[in-house]
């Protein structure tokens, strides 16, 4: 007996809906069918609390995830919430997710061959939301995606509505179990790896994983409170101090000049009693550009090297060898999400994708690197095949969307089937002549690179 008829027996309801102790399963197939659609655990939310963190309250809430007999991450996702709004860290995030994202991908075969009406059912939003949630499992340690119902798109292809990620606190990656009610213990929790909710759970990320927030948030945190004791420097000693000194004792007078003091702004005047001192102290502190933005400085090169290997593609750089060195560890990385991504496409949403009844039978994902160039190499690339080669024009049309004719045969100036300009026949050290060996110098298409360097203008 099914996991759902068990407990639609013993609810007595609808066969559609799956009444569980831990909250309402939707199990409706939807226009009639039986068909598992999708699946929908009933959470109950909870707003989350805005609070200050320190570094005492992040060693804490580490402590609480690493615990064996009962983990709990609620606290450390509180901290990671607050890291991840960190300017210069969300940028080394972007900067690395986009990598990613801009490669490109095909469908293929087992023989290699590239299934183009196949990728159609990839170049949808859902399946880009899908691989930034599996991306962001780096940083926070593990993510779980639900798939939503399956579809149609413009074009009548099949699709998902929708990918939706499972609130991090509800899930407890460590036993594998999804709680309702953030008061629960793993013990009561719903096992997210066994049917019907494995066929519509993507996981990405290691149960085990805390992600590259837990070593970010140490930085982030000083960072955060270090610009908050700038701005009450600032606050206190940025502008001059205003003191008036005056002999009365009427309390309406000391008041009355307290307000024009206070009014002492941009282009401001005072009234004030002859008898009364206006003195304006300035600060002789100077040494708080070092204290406080070498600090945050030395925050944010600690946060490049932690999440893009390097500072000198984010931040600054001086020399070109240097940055092109830098560049390269920071590919090794976009390439280690790479391949994490593809792993997670190939060995669990492709066989959800066959079973909720997409034609993908057979075929895998793989990052297409042969067409990833610049633009300067992509010209390079072509002239160095069209000057070889007769290129069918209608790869050009199609390419560059414009009308493109027959290819043109035109000679070099001065050059003609029989050779150079002055009429003088060729001949190597044997007395043989060049053509007649078929060592032409130029061909059909007026190539330069393969004539003899006798025959090349000077100056080209």
């Amino acid at each position: 007996m099914s996991i759902k008829s068990f407990f639609s027996k013993l609810n007595g309801r609808h066969q559609n809906i799956l009444h569980t102790p831990y909250g309402s399963i939707n199990l409706a197939a939807g226009k009639g069918s039986e068909k598992l659609k999708s699946v929908v655990i009933a959470l109950q939310r909870s707003t989350d609390a805005l609070t200050r963190k320190d570094i005492a309250d992040w060693r804490a809430a580490w402590q609480l995830a690493i615990n064996v007999d009962s983990p709990n991450r609620q606290r450390l996702y509180d901290i990671y919430r607050d890291a991840s709004v960190d300017a210069h860290l969300s940028g080394c995030i972007a900067q690395r997710t986009g990598f990613v994202m801009a490669k490109s991908f095909k469908l293929v075969d087992a023989k290699g061959n590239k299934n183009q009406q196949a990728q159609h059912y990839f170049d949808q939003a859902w399946f880009k939301q899908l691989c930034r949630l599996v991306l962001d499992s780096r940083y926070w340690g593990h993510s779980l995606i639900e798939l939503g119902n399956v579809t149609t798109d413009g074009d009548g292809c099949p699709c998902y509505e929708s990918v939706r990620l499972i609130p991090r606190k509800h899930v407890i990656p460590e036993y594998g179990r999804v709680i309702t009610d953030l008061g629960q213990d793993w013990t009561t929790g719903i096992d997210y790896h066994e049917p019907p909710f494995s066929e519509w759970l993507i996981e990405a990320g290691r149960p085990d994983d805390l992600g590259l927030y837990l070593k970010a948030a140490q930085h982030t945190i000083p960072k955060k409170n270090m610009l908050a004791f700038w701005d009450a420097f600032g606050e206190i000693f940025g502008m001059p101090l205003r003191v008036a000194k005056t002999p009365s004792r009427d309390d309406n007078e000391r008041q009355r000049i307290s307000q024009q003091l206070n009014a002492l702004g941009f282009a401001g005047s005072a009234v004030l009693p002859l008898d009364t001192e206006l003195e304006f102290v300035e600060s002789s502190r100077g040494d708080a550009f070092n204290v406080f933005d070498q600090r945050t400085a030395r925050a944010n090169s600690e946060l490049s090297k932690l999440i893009i290997g390097q500072t000198m593609t984010i931040e600054d750089g001086s020399s070109l060898s240097q940055s092109q060195t830098h560049l390269q560890v920071f590919q090794n990385l976009v390439e280690s999400d790479a391949d994490m991504l593809r792993d997670v496409i190939n060995n669990q949403l492709l066989p959800r994708m066959i079973r909720h009844g997409f034609p993908i039978e057979g075929l895998h994902f793989e990052w297409d690197d042969s067409i990833d160039y610049t633009p300067e190499q992509q010209v390079a690339y072509e002239t160095m095949i069209a000057d070889r080669y007769d290129v069918d024009p209608q790869y050009f049309a199609e390419k560059y969307s414009m009308p493109v004719g027959e290819r043109r045969n035109d000679l070099m100036p001065g050059i003609n089937d029989n050779g150079p300009s002055n009429g003088a026949d060729e001949h190597d050290s044997h007395g043989q002549n060049k053509q007649n060996k078929g060592e032409k110098n130029q061909d059909n298409n007026g190539m330069k690179a393969f004539m003899p360097l006798s025959q090349k203008p000077f100056f080209d």
